[in-house]
């Protein structure tokens, strides 16, 4: 099963280079070759995506991936899904750092630390 994040980053791939190979998505991806077969081929199987094979093609990847009407609907919902929890990340780590902030400026107040102390 595909989290969020890398059908994202997928089918984004895909849309924006339909010839785009397995080895560019991995690399990409940031993943391994065979990770990137294995969700280039779950999203086939689920309909996003359209393999077209060219075998008279001289370029030799011969593959065109593209995006269905199905994995449009899809890349959709899964930007919406990741954008709020890319949010919700972020608020988070916003209140971890103000919550740092001050107990730095606490312990700093306190003489127990000095700015100079962080260097």
């Amino acid at each position: 099963m595909l989290d969020d994040e890398t059908a994202y980053k997928l089918l984004k791939l895909v849309q924006s280079d339909p010839n785009i190979s397995q080895r560019e998505i991995a690399r990409e991806l940031d993943i391994s070759l065979g990770k990137a077969n294995y969700c280039l081929k779950a999203v086939i199987e689920k309909g996003w995506v359209k393999a077209k094979n060219f075998y008279q093609s001289k370029n030799k990847k011969g593959y065109a991936y593209l995006l269905t009407k199905a994995g449009l609907r899809e890349k959709a919902s899964v930007t919406f899904r990741f954008l709020k929890y890319k949010v919700e990340e972020y608020e988070a780590l916003e209140a971890e750092i103000s919550q740092i902030r001050m107990e730095a400026e606490s312990l700093e107040r306190d003489g127990s630390l000095s700015t100079d102390d962080l260097r």
